[in-house]
């Protein structure tokens, strides 16, 4: 997987669809994020900050819309909606660490976002029929 820069297509993302089942997999989505950014980024110090900050808001902002949505679909709609449209912190660490241009930046991972968790959400959905993620924690 792609994993860093521009281009960013992280297939551990679809993690992120675990927040619909429980909210304290918030824990293990970003301790993963953190050991992963701090062990591997070429830009440690940005990813921890904005790539760890990214994380938590759109995992917060899920959380909070997961009180008014019951459906399991219709809460991995709105995780899809939330990392995407937050890549735009991604976006800007990129421009203030490597001058990419914010525009397309924030396109080319909102677009990598957005495809990861598309791809991912039907394959989570299916895993939780088996595993039963709720059950968990």
């Amino acid at each position: 997987p792609i994993s860093f820069g521009a281009y960013q297509f992280r297939v551990p993302e679809m993690l992120n669809h675990l927040i619909v089942f429980n909210k304290k997999y918030i824990y293990g989505i970003v301790g993963g994020v953190f050991i992963s950014n701090l062990l591997f980024s070429p830009m440690v110090p940005f990813d921890l900050i904005f790539g760890v900050g990214q994380s938590i808001l759109a995992l917060l902002l899920v959380i909070f819309v997961s009180r008014f949505i019951k459906s399991i679909q219709g809460r991995m709609i709105a995780t899809i909606i939330f990392f995407t449209f937050t890549m735009f912190l991604i976006a800007i660490e990129l421009n203030l660490a490597l001058d990419l241009p914010l525009w397309l930046s924030w396109g080319t991972t909102a677009v990598g976002e957005f495809v990861v968790l598309l791809v991912g959400a039907p394959i989570i959905y299916a895993m939780n029929k088996r595993i039963q993620f709720e059950k968990w924690l």
